[in-house]
Protein backbone atom coordinates (compact mmCIF):
# COMPACT_ATOMS: atom_id res chain seq x y z
CA UNK A 1 0.00 0.00 0.00
CA UNK A 2 1.15 3.49 -0.97
CA UNK A 3 1.07 5.65 2.89
CA UNK A 4 2.75 9.35 3.37
CA UNK A 5 5.47 9.61 5.50
CA UNK A 6 8.16 11.88 6.94
CA UNK A 7 11.78 10.28 5.14
CA UNK A 8 14.86 11.65 6.25
CA UNK A 9 17.66 10.86 3.82
CA UNK A 10 20.47 12.97 5.42
CA UNK A 11 21.86 14.06 8.86
CA UNK A 12 22.99 17.27 10.30
CA UNK A 13 21.30 19.37 8.05
CA UNK A 14 21.32 23.33 9.19
CA UNK A 15 19.10 25.16 11.07
CA UNK A 16 16.32 26.26 10.87
CA UNK A 17 14.97 22.92 9.40
CA UNK A 18 11.90 24.43 8.36
CA UNK A 19 14.64 26.14 5.85
CA UNK A 20 17.18 22.68 5.51
CA UNK A 21 13.95 20.63 5.34
CA UNK A 22 15.73 17.12 6.84
CA UNK A 23 12.22 15.58 6.03
CA UNK A 24 10.75 15.13 2.70
CA UNK A 25 6.85 14.21 3.17
CA UNK A 26 6.58 11.42 0.23
CA UNK A 27 4.53 8.66 -0.99
CA UNK A 28 6.62 5.39 0.45
CA UNK A 29 5.35 1.48 -0.28
CA UNK A 30 4.45 -0.33 2.83
CA UNK A 31 4.84 -4.69 2.62
CA UNK A 32 1.71 -5.85 4.75
CA UNK A 33 2.06 -7.32 7.96
CA UNK A 34 4.18 -10.67 7.51
CA UNK A 35 4.19 -13.57 10.24
CA UNK A 36 4.04 -12.28 14.00
CA UNK A 37 3.56 -8.26 12.76
CA UNK A 38 0.57 -5.90 12.63
CA UNK A 39 -0.13 -2.96 10.70
CA UNK A 40 -0.96 -0.04 12.70
CA UNK A 41 -2.82 3.13 11.83
CA UNK A 42 -1.22 5.66 13.62
CA UNK A 43 -2.96 8.45 15.27
CA UNK A 44 -0.86 10.33 17.41
CA UNK A 45 2.86 10.46 17.45
CA UNK A 46 5.28 12.48 19.93
CA UNK A 47 8.24 15.03 18.73
CA UNK A 48 11.24 13.64 20.83
CA UNK A 49 14.57 14.28 21.65
CA UNK A 50 15.71 11.10 20.50
CA UNK A 51 14.61 11.50 17.04
CA UNK A 52 16.25 15.08 16.94
CA UNK A 53 19.40 13.16 17.91
CA UNK A 54 19.24 11.16 14.42
CA UNK A 55 18.48 14.40 12.52
CA UNK A 56 21.35 16.38 14.37
CA UNK A 57 23.70 13.46 14.05
CA UNK A 58 24.00 12.79 17.79
CA UNK A 59 22.51 9.17 17.23
CA UNK A 60 24.18 8.15 13.76
CA UNK A 61 22.05 5.88 11.72
CA UNK A 62 21.79 4.67 8.01
CA UNK A 63 19.63 6.45 5.25
CA UNK A 64 16.82 6.98 4.26
CA UNK A 65 14.94 6.27 7.48
CA UNK A 66 11.13 6.94 8.67
CA UNK A 67 11.90 8.30 11.93
CA UNK A 68 8.94 8.47 15.17
CA UNK A 69 9.55 6.03 17.45
CA UNK A 70 7.03 7.29 20.23
CA UNK A 71 3.19 6.77 19.23
CA UNK A 72 -0.51 5.03 19.33
CA UNK A 73 -2.58 3.89 17.08
CA UNK A 74 -5.12 1.20 15.92
CA UNK A 75 -4.51 -2.39 14.26
CA UNK A 76 -5.67 -2.57 10.92
CA UNK A 77 -4.51 -5.50 10.00
CA UNK A 78 -2.76 -8.55 11.63
CA UNK A 79 -0.36 -11.05 10.41
CA UNK A 80 0.31 -14.64 10.27
CA UNK A 81 0.04 -15.97 13.83
CA UNK A 82 -1.08 -12.93 15.76
CA UNK A 83 -3.91 -14.40 17.55
CA UNK A 84 -3.98 -11.61 20.83
CA UNK A 85 -5.37 -8.30 19.04
CA UNK A 86 -7.98 -8.04 16.82
CA UNK A 87 -8.77 -5.01 13.97
CA UNK A 88 -9.71 -1.83 16.07
CA UNK A 89 -7.70 -2.49 19.08
CA UNK A 90 -5.54 0.81 20.34
CA UNK A 91 -2.34 0.33 21.31
CA UNK A 92 0.68 2.17 22.06
CA UNK A 93 4.50 1.51 20.13
CA UNK A 94 7.37 0.48 22.39
CA UNK A 95 10.68 1.14 20.86
CA UNK A 96 12.32 -2.06 22.40
CA UNK A 97 10.80 -5.09 21.87
CA UNK A 98 11.44 -8.27 23.92
CA UNK A 99 12.43 -11.42 22.41
CA UNK A 100 11.54 -13.08 25.50
CA UNK A 101 14.36 -15.93 24.86
CA UNK A 102 17.76 -14.15 25.37
CA UNK A 103 19.70 -14.19 28.61
CA UNK A 104 18.98 -10.84 29.83
CA UNK A 105 15.23 -11.17 28.58
CA UNK A 106 15.11 -14.25 30.87
CA UNK A 107 16.67 -12.37 33.86
CA UNK A 108 13.57 -10.07 33.47
CA UNK A 109 15.28 -6.81 31.58
CA UNK A 110 13.31 -6.86 28.35
CA UNK A 111 14.67 -3.24 27.92
CA UNK A 112 17.96 -4.27 27.27
CA UNK A 113 17.10 -7.33 25.03
CA UNK A 114 19.77 -8.06 22.98
CA UNK A 115 17.73 -9.53 19.99
CA UNK A 116 16.22 -5.82 19.78
CA UNK A 117 18.98 -4.04 20.14
CA UNK A 118 20.70 -5.97 16.84
CA UNK A 119 17.44 -5.40 14.95
CA UNK A 120 17.22 -2.18 15.98
CA UNK A 121 20.48 -0.86 15.18
CA UNK A 122 20.00 -2.65 11.98
CA UNK A 123 16.90 -0.93 10.66
CA UNK A 124 14.65 -3.37 10.67
CA UNK A 125 12.19 -4.81 13.28
CA UNK A 126 12.46 -7.87 15.55
CA UNK A 127 11.58 -10.16 12.97
CA UNK A 128 14.40 -9.39 10.74
CA UNK A 129 11.89 -7.86 8.25
CA UNK A 130 12.11 -4.20 5.86
CA UNK A 131 8.70 -3.56 5.00
CA UNK A 132 9.42 0.17 3.74
CA UNK A 133 10.41 1.26 0.38
CA UNK A 134 10.58 4.18 -2.00
CA UNK A 135 10.47 2.88 -6.05
CA UNK A 136 12.31 -0.19 -5.11
CA UNK A 137 14.83 1.08 -2.86
CA UNK A 138 14.45 -0.32 1.21
CA UNK A 139 13.76 2.77 3.95
CA UNK A 140 14.79 1.73 7.44
CA UNK A 141 12.74 1.25 10.00
CA UNK A 142 13.59 3.83 13.09
CA UNK A 143 14.04 1.48 16.10
CA UNK A 144 10.71 -0.92 15.23
CA UNK A 145 8.36 1.78 14.80
CA UNK A 146 8.86 4.26 12.33
CA UNK A 147 5.78 6.27 13.50
CA UNK A 148 5.90 9.53 11.52
CA UNK A 149 3.69 7.94 8.86
CA UNK A 150 0.02 7.59 8.50
CA UNK A 151 0.46 3.68 8.85
CA UNK A 152 3.38 1.48 10.02
CA UNK A 153 4.26 -2.60 10.31
CA UNK A 154 5.42 -3.27 12.97
CA UNK A 155 6.18 -6.75 15.43
CA UNK A 156 3.72 -8.05 17.95
CA UNK A 157 6.05 -7.45 20.33
CA UNK A 158 6.36 -3.59 19.55
CA UNK A 159 3.03 -2.90 20.72
CA UNK A 160 1.25 -2.98 24.13
CA UNK A 161 -3.08 -3.23 24.47
CA UNK A 162 -4.51 -0.21 25.93
CA UNK A 163 -8.28 0.46 27.03
CA UNK A 164 -10.11 2.59 24.33
CA UNK A 165 -10.93 5.22 26.60
CA UNK A 166 -7.11 6.66 26.38
CA UNK A 167 -7.10 9.55 23.93
CA UNK A 168 -4.81 8.57 21.50
CA UNK A 169 -2.17 12.22 21.70
CA UNK A 170 -2.12 11.32 25.45
CA UNK A 171 -1.71 7.74 25.35
CA UNK A 172 1.80 7.78 22.58
CA UNK A 173 3.35 9.64 25.37
CA UNK A 174 3.47 6.37 27.46
CA UNK A 175 6.02 5.10 24.72
CA UNK A 176 8.82 6.89 25.55
CA UNK A 177 8.51 10.15 27.96
CA UNK A 178 6.27 7.95 30.22
CA UNK A 179 8.37 4.72 30.50
CA UNK A 180 11.91 6.57 29.98
CA UNK A 181 11.27 9.59 32.56
CA UNK A 182 8.97 7.79 34.88
CA UNK A 183 10.98 4.70 35.02
CA UNK A 184 14.25 6.31 35.40
CA UNK A 185 12.80 7.44 38.78
CA UNK A 186 10.48 4.14 40.01
CA UNK A 187 12.40 1.32 38.53
CA UNK A 188 16.27 2.07 38.04
CA UNK A 189 16.55 4.68 41.12
CA UNK A 190 13.84 3.19 42.95
CA UNK A 191 13.27 6.78 44.93
CA UNK A 192 11.71 6.15 48.34
CA UNK A 193 9.09 8.19 50.55
CA UNK A 194 10.94 11.48 51.64
CA UNK A 195 13.94 11.56 49.46
CA UNK A 196 15.63 14.66 47.95
CA UNK A 197 15.97 14.68 44.14
CA UNK A 198 16.99 17.26 41.56
CA UNK A 199 16.30 17.09 37.69
CA UNK A 200 18.48 18.33 35.04
CA UNK A 201 16.72 19.00 31.66
CA UNK A 202 12.61 19.68 31.83
CA UNK A 203 11.90 18.32 28.36
CA UNK A 204 8.98 15.73 28.10
CA UNK A 205 11.06 12.90 29.84
CA UNK A 206 12.78 15.28 32.51
CA UNK A 207 9.01 16.62 33.48
CA UNK A 208 8.20 12.58 34.00
CA UNK A 209 11.08 12.32 36.45
CA UNK A 210 10.04 15.15 38.10
CA UNK A 211 6.31 14.16 38.50
CA UNK A 212 7.68 10.20 39.50
CA UNK A 213 9.57 11.98 41.81
CA UNK A 214 6.70 13.44 42.88
CA UNK A 215 4.54 10.73 42.92
CA UNK A 216 6.67 8.74 44.49
CA UNK A 217 6.20 11.19 47.94
CA UNK A 218 9.59 12.98 47.10
CA UNK A 219 10.33 15.79 50.34
CA UNK A 220 12.37 17.84 48.09
CA UNK A 221 12.28 18.33 44.14
CA UNK A 222 14.58 20.75 42.38
CA UNK A 223 14.11 21.10 39.04
CA UNK A 224 16.65 22.80 36.40
CA UNK A 225 16.63 23.96 33.03
CA UNK A 226 18.35 26.78 31.12
CA UNK A 227 14.74 27.83 29.83
CA UNK A 228 12.98 29.92 32.48
CA UNK A 229 9.70 28.81 30.57
CA UNK A 230 10.47 25.43 31.87
CA UNK A 231 11.59 26.09 34.81
CA UNK A 232 7.92 28.04 35.47
CA UNK A 233 6.19 24.47 34.23
CA UNK A 234 8.18 22.71 36.71
CA UNK A 235 6.99 24.83 39.81
CA UNK A 236 3.22 24.54 38.30
CA UNK A 237 3.97 21.01 37.73
CA UNK A 238 4.95 20.47 41.86
CA UNK A 239 8.87 21.81 41.77
CA UNK A 240 9.45 22.44 45.47
CA UNK A 241 12.58 24.70 44.04
CA UNK A 242 14.02 25.64 40.48
CA UNK A 243 17.55 27.02 39.48
CA UNK A 244 18.84 28.19 36.28
CA UNK A 245 21.28 25.54 34.68
CA UNK A 246 22.43 28.33 33.35
CA UNK A 247 23.72 30.43 36.68
CA UNK A 248 27.52 29.96 37.33
CA UNK A 249 26.50 28.84 40.52
CA UNK A 250 23.63 26.89 39.81
CA UNK A 251 25.49 23.74 41.85
CA UNK A 252 26.19 25.98 45.08
CA UNK A 253 22.57 26.79 44.61
CA UNK A 254 21.21 23.14 45.11
CA UNK A 255 23.30 22.65 47.48
CA UNK A 256 22.28 25.12 49.49
CA UNK A 257 18.80 23.95 49.12
CA UNK A 258 19.29 20.15 49.62
CA UNK A 259 21.91 20.63 52.67
CA UNK A 260 24.97 19.91 50.95
CA UNK A 261 23.72 17.91 47.73
CA UNK A 262 20.35 15.97 46.92
CA UNK A 263 19.96 11.87 47.20
CA UNK A 264 18.80 11.66 43.69
CA UNK A 265 20.17 13.40 40.81
CA UNK A 266 18.36 12.44 37.33
CA UNK A 267 20.07 13.96 34.14
CA UNK A 268 17.83 14.31 31.01
CA UNK A 269 19.01 16.88 28.77
CA UNK A 270 21.27 14.73 26.29
CA UNK A 271 24.67 16.79 27.40
CA UNK A 272 27.43 15.85 29.30
CA UNK A 273 27.94 19.21 30.52
CA UNK A 274 24.29 18.94 31.93
CA UNK A 275 25.20 15.11 33.58
CA UNK A 276 28.54 17.11 34.65
CA UNK A 277 25.69 19.40 36.92
CA UNK A 278 23.56 16.25 37.99
CA UNK A 279 26.76 14.04 39.28
CA UNK A 280 27.85 17.51 41.56
CA UNK A 281 25.09 18.22 42.92
CA UNK A 282 24.53 14.62 44.09
CA UNK A 283 25.01 14.72 47.91
CA UNK A 284 27.64 11.90 49.54
CA UNK A 285 26.52 8.45 49.55
CA UNK A 286 23.62 9.60 46.48
CA UNK A 287 22.77 8.42 43.31
CA UNK A 288 23.15 10.36 40.00
CA UNK A 289 21.17 8.54 37.12
CA UNK A 290 21.32 9.61 33.78
CA UNK A 291 18.70 8.44 31.36
CA UNK A 292 19.97 10.74 27.71
CA UNK A 293 22.13 9.88 24.65
CA UNK A 294 24.55 12.67 23.70
CA UNK A 295 26.55 11.58 20.76
CA UNK A 296 28.67 8.72 21.36
CA UNK A 297 32.37 10.28 21.05
CA UNK A 298 31.67 12.10 24.08
CA UNK A 299 32.84 11.33 27.44
CA UNK A 300 32.27 12.10 30.92
CA UNK A 301 35.39 11.71 33.21
CA UNK A 302 34.60 11.28 37.06
CA UNK A 303 37.39 10.82 39.57
CA UNK A 304 37.45 7.11 40.82
CA UNK A 305 38.72 7.67 44.09
CA UNK A 306 35.79 9.87 44.71
CA UNK A 307 32.66 7.30 43.87
CA UNK A 308 34.79 5.12 46.57
CA UNK A 309 35.72 7.91 48.90
CA UNK A 310 31.44 9.46 48.63
CA UNK A 311 30.44 5.85 48.14
CA UNK A 312 28.65 7.55 45.23
CA UNK A 313 26.28 5.21 42.46
CA UNK A 314 26.70 6.55 39.00
CA UNK A 315 23.52 4.60 36.86
CA UNK A 316 22.04 4.49 33.33
CA UNK A 317 18.53 4.10 32.81
CA UNK A 318 17.01 2.92 29.55
CA UNK A 319 13.97 3.26 28.71
CA UNK A 320 13.13 3.76 32.21
CA UNK A 321 14.06 -0.03 32.73
CA UNK A 322 10.69 -0.68 32.24
CA UNK A 323 8.89 -3.94 31.36
CA UNK A 324 6.41 -2.65 29.72
CA UNK A 325 3.79 -5.12 29.47
CA UNK A 326 3.81 -4.48 33.24
CA UNK A 327 4.70 -0.70 34.01
CA UNK A 328 2.34 1.01 31.03
CA UNK A 329 -0.95 0.02 32.38
CA UNK A 330 0.58 0.85 35.90
CA UNK A 331 1.62 4.47 34.94
CA UNK A 332 -1.74 4.71 32.74
CA UNK A 333 -3.61 3.75 36.12
CA UNK A 334 -1.60 6.46 37.95
CA UNK A 335 -2.26 9.09 35.39
CA UNK A 336 -6.01 8.09 35.30
CA UNK A 337 -5.82 8.56 39.37
CA UNK A 338 -4.48 11.99 38.69
CA UNK A 339 -1.02 10.99 40.27
CA UNK A 340 1.03 11.26 36.75
CA UNK A 341 -0.29 14.42 34.38
CA UNK A 342 0.73 13.25 31.40
CA UNK A 343 -1.78 15.81 29.37
CA UNK A 344 0.12 18.80 31.28
CA UNK A 345 3.24 17.86 28.79
CA UNK A 346 1.14 18.57 25.73
CA UNK A 347 1.96 21.96 23.31
CA UNK A 348 0.98 21.83 19.71
CA UNK A 349 -0.57 19.41 17.49
CA UNK A 350 0.59 19.47 13.79
CA UNK A 351 0.25 17.19 10.80
CA UNK A 352 3.17 15.72 8.31
CA UNK A 353 3.57 19.25 6.46
CA UNK A 354 4.99 20.80 9.66
CA UNK A 355 7.39 18.01 11.13
CA UNK A 356 10.13 20.24 10.15
CA UNK A 357 8.95 23.38 12.04
CA UNK A 358 8.44 21.23 14.71
CA UNK A 359 11.59 20.21 15.05
CA UNK A 360 12.70 23.70 15.21
CA UNK A 361 10.93 24.33 18.53
CA UNK A 362 12.10 21.01 19.93
CA UNK A 363 15.27 22.27 19.10
CA UNK A 364 15.01 25.65 20.40
CA UNK A 365 13.02 24.40 23.85
CA UNK A 366 9.77 26.10 22.60
CA UNK A 367 7.68 23.23 23.36
CA UNK A 368 7.82 19.87 26.12
CA UNK A 369 5.72 17.82 23.64
CA UNK A 370 4.55 17.77 20.40
CA UNK A 371 1.92 15.57 19.20
CA UNK A 372 1.67 14.56 15.08
CA UNK A 373 -1.68 13.70 13.99
CA UNK A 374 -0.68 12.13 10.49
Amino acid sequence: MKVRAAVIREMMKPRPYATSKPFSIEAVDLEGPGEGEVLVRIRAAGLCHSDLSTINGDRPRDMPMVLGHEAAGEVAELGAGVRDLKKGDHVILIFVPSCGHCVICAEGRPALCETAAAANGANSLITGAKRISIDGRTVGHHVGVSAFAEYAVVARQSLIKIDSTLPFEEAALFGCAVVTGAGAVINTAKVPVGASVAVVGLGGVGLMSMLAAKASGARQIVALDTIDGKLALAKQLGATHTVNAADKDAVEQVKALSGGGVEFAFEMASSVKALELAFKITRRGGTTVTGSLPHPSHRFEVPASQLVAEERTLKGSYIGSCVPARDIPRFISLYQQGLLPVDRLLSEHIGLDDINLGFDRLADGASVRQILVP
